[in-house]
């Protein structure tokens, strides 16, 4: 009984009370993982009824909930209220850690792990580990092989969508970040980062070995090698052994005789772009 006098119904497995038989009910197929509700469609499973519905919008296209702002539409009123959010500025899931703020739960949730250092999602095949289930994701299409994201332009496919949008800019001409310093412009925000360090002398990513000092992990990476004496990408021709793969594929040019470089003056070509832009020197002196 609750303190108003009212029947209360009592989960045997974890003691939670509800008002109404039908919510005790529904609420004890979490424990036994019953799924009753199955759509027609794709014979997905669903323990409440209600989730049935909002799956099966999947499939009918409906988009019940419209923004009153932009009248963008959408399947369910939680992703309508989180995407109400982006107009009224409101981030109401604050870290308690840097007081950064988050439009959902989740977000936050996921972001306190880079706080905690915690990765509980890990892969099967190498036991790498992530901060968000997303990220175990796309990061086991390496294994797979599975590229879902295929461009209309030249047919190439790619693991993840932003991919594929940063590959698309390559067809359009689009570089949407400009360097505020010389107004280069680069088609990834990274690289516009990257670039950045030119100007500002930053070279976050230092060798423990001799305390050499790199803008870019990768440039870090590489030197490291020569430490190790690390030579990872190999020549099925020959078996020599190389750094960098960059190196490797200048190498292979000298077993298949690919000269991709042509001199746009006497049509001379290069198995490598540093060759021509000497041999162009050629033609501009007087």
């Amino acid at each position: 009984m609750s303190l108003t006098g009212e029947k209360l119904h009592l989960c045997s497995e974890c003691d939670k009370h509800f008002k109404y038989k039908s919510k005790l009910i529904s609420h004890q197929r979490s424990h036994t993982g019953e799924k009753p509700f199955k759509c027609s469609e794709c014979s997905k499973c669903f323990s409440l009824k209600q989730n049935l519905v909002k799956h099966q919008r999947c499939h009918t296209g409906e988009k019940p909930f419209t923004c009153s702002e932009c009248s963008k539409c959408y399947y369910r009123n939680s992703h309508l209220v989180i995407h109400q959010m982006s107009h009224s500025g409101e981030k109401p899931f604050k870290c308690s850690e840097c007081s950064k703020c988050f439009t959902k739960k989740q977000e936050l949730v996921r972001h306190q792990r880079s706080h905690t250092g915690e990765r509980p999602f890990t892969c099967s095949e190498c036991n790498k580990c992530f901060f968000s289930k997303r990220e175990l994701v796309i990061h086991q299409r390496i294994h797979t092989g599975e590229k879902l994201f295929q461009c209309s332009e030249c047919s190439k496919c790619f693991s993840q969508n932003s991919h594929l949008v940063i590959h698309q800019r390559t067809h359009k001409g689009e570089k949407p970040f400009k360097c505020s310093e010389c107004s280069k412009c680069f088609t990834k925000k990274q690289r516009l980062v990257i670039h950045h360090r030119i100007h500002t002398g930053e070279k976050p990513f230092k060798c423990v070995e001799c305390i050499k000092c790199f803008a870019e992990k990768q440039d870090l990476v590489i030197h490291q090698r020569s430490h190790t004496g690390e030579r990872p990408f190999k020549c099925s021709d020959c078996s020599k052994c190389f750094t960098q793969k960059s190196n490797l594929v200048t190498h292979q040019r000298s077993h298949t005789g690919e000269k991709p470089f042509k001199c746009s003056e006497c049509s001379k070509c290069f198995t490598q772009k540093s060759h021509l832009v000497k041999h162009q020197r050629s033609h501009t002196v007087e």
